[in-house]
């Protein structure tokens, strides 16, 4: 497994990381009820032993549950002291506080949403990055699990599963979004792939400064979307892909209003004015 798992750097820095990580999210919060912490665990060790070096986390996720699980793996002390926790990055920023806070020290990764039917980050935050030498980490890049199960996944959903929420998965959205899903699987199906792979091969596609995290709960998944970095894509099989899944084919916003006002689209940092002494 681990050959399968190349490494690529992030940022002008030169962070070093495994291709693709493991999002934890959906282990403690989220996607439904916290998962048994013995079977996580084992996961987060499948993960590290087959190259993955990147396992994102945040204080929200759980609340704080998250990472007091990913600790209990002891892999983050052992990163501290080989001296690799050093370097930072920003998640959901704008352009131009991605400029700014570049300004002030390097950033090293930029976390955004970024999959085959999520694509506005395209129009400025990835040109962005790539004129300022920042890597990129793309969350969720299975659609939320929708370019991986289809339809089924929305059926399948707990009641506390936020996605729940979200507009793509309304029942008014749903069918037309079943359409893109069937249309990807079809072009998998010729490619001798799942259709999570194909969906996750087109990121890695984007280029050499790009990781994406898909999380899951079952090593069986893992071991499938780690497959997904021997599927190789043509330029013209590329073009197909994106015109399959497309802002005109897509239904629904990827946030409810709620969740989008506090997304990069529609945020920005106070002005330096506004809490620097004069």
């Amino acid at each position: 497994m681990a050959t399968l798992v190349r490494r690529i750097k992030l940022g002008s820095q030169g962070l070093e990381v495994s291709a693709q990580g493991l999002g934890c999210m959906g282990m403690s919060a989220a996607y439904g009820p916290a998962k048994p912490e013995e079977d996580m665990i084992a996961l987060i060790h499948h993960a590290v032993n087959s190259g993955v070096t990147l396992l994102d986390t945040s204080d929200i996720y759980g609340p704080h549950t998250n990472e007091i699980l990913i600790g209990k793996m002891g892999e983050l002390k052992k990163l501290v002291e080989e001296g690799k926790i050093k370097y930072i990055g920003l998640s959901e920023a704008s352009a131009s506080t991605i400029r700014r806070a570049h300004a002030v020290h390097p950033i090293t990764a930029v976390q955004l949403e970024w999959s085959l039917w999520t694509r506005d980050a395209e129009e400025e935050l990835i040109p962005t990055c790539r004129e300022l030498g920042i890597g990129i980490v793309a969350y969720s890049p299975l659609g939320r699990g929708f370019l991986s199960s289809g339809p089924k996944l929305v059926e399948s959903l707990s009641k506390d599963d936020y996605r729940q929420q979200f507009p793509r998965f309304q029942a008014e959205n749903v069918e037309q979004n079943k359409l893109v899903f069937e249309r990807v699987s079809e072009m998998a199906a010729k490619k001798g792939c799942t259709t999570a792979q194909l969906a996750l091969a087109w990121v890695h596609h984007q280029g050499e400064d790009v990781c994406p995290i898909p999380g899951t709960t079952k090593i069986e998944n893992f071991n499938q979307n780690i497959g997904a970095l021997s599927v190789k894509l043509t330029p013209e099989e590329m073009t197909e892909l994106e015109s399959l899944v497309s802002s005109d084919t897509v239904k629904g916003d990827r946030y409810s209003n709620a969740a989008l006002a506090m997304t990069w689209k529609n945020i920005e940092t106070p002005p330096l004015s506004s809490w620097r002494p004069e």
